[in-house]
């Protein structure tokens, strides 16, 4: 018996493994995190391409698993309880997948709130600055004669590569020796910072030394150099 078969999501990307859970992305940002987390982790998962060109994102099927019609979202044969679940906000599903696999958040109360709070940092901050400088500084806003909001999202930016550079002194990773939830949540965004965005010269990318030894750290890992490309645009 399919365990999937009553979610309607599976009518336009039919899972041929579906005992496996399902992923549905594209390797944006937001994408990545969860593909990494899976690479990482080493839990079996079939990717399916959410494709934007497209507005897949925007159909009843997808809409049917994450009604803000948002990726990444995912759904999992075997949740709590042995039962499906389905699970979107990318933040949430790293949560999600380390408490399943026990993986990448320290087991002790305190170091797991100090990724958790990481975590939180990226999504409220991190995320949404760096997303926004993107706009402003490659795509539609560019064309703005005001530019005042590009150097609203440039400050931002920065002041948060500050904090990001402070933490990391003397450290490896956001937690010290260990590495989380809270790196994998942030390496997609700032590499798409300097290459994708094109903004490494405008935010001084190059005066955040640490941030930029522990994104190369982070680069390095092959999960992460597999959960960048997933899912695949062929």
């Amino acid at each position: 018996m399919d365990p999937l078969a009553d979610f309607p999501i599976t009518c336009r990307w039919p899972a041929e493994h579906p005992d496996r859970l399902q992923l549905y992305s594209l390797n944006t940002p937001n994408g990545v995190k969860v593909s990494i987390m899976l690479e990482e982790t080493g839990l079996p998962y079939e990717a399916h391409l959410v494709d934007f060109g497209t507005d897949d994102q925007k159909t009843p099927e997808f809409l049917s698993l994450n009604p803000n019609g948002k990726i990444p979202a995912i759904l999992d044969p075997a949740g709590p309880g042995g039962k499906p679940l389905a699970l979107f906000e990318s933040g949430a599903i790293l949560l999600y997948l380390a408490d399943k696999t026990g993986k990448f958040v320290p087991h002790d109360p305190a170091g797991r709130w100090h990724a958790i709070q990481w975590l939180m940092f990226q999504m409220g901050g991190v995320g949404p600055m760096f997303g926004q400088l993107g706009f402003f500084n490659k795509f539609a806003g560019k064309a703005w004669e005001d530019k005042r909001p590009l150097g609203r999202y440039v400050d931002e930016s920065k002041r948060l590569l500050g904090v990001m550079d402070g933490a990391l002194a003397g450290k490896t990773w956001f937690l010290g020796d260990a590495y989380t939830i809270a790196d994998i949540s942030m390496l997609g965004w700032v590499r798409n910072l300097i290459g994708f965005y094109e903004a490494r010269d405008i935010v001084g990318f190059d005066d955040f030394g640490n941030v930029a030894a522990w994104l190369q750290r982070g680069l390095d890992r092959p999960a992460v150099q597999r959960g960048l490309a997933i899912p695949s645009k062929e």
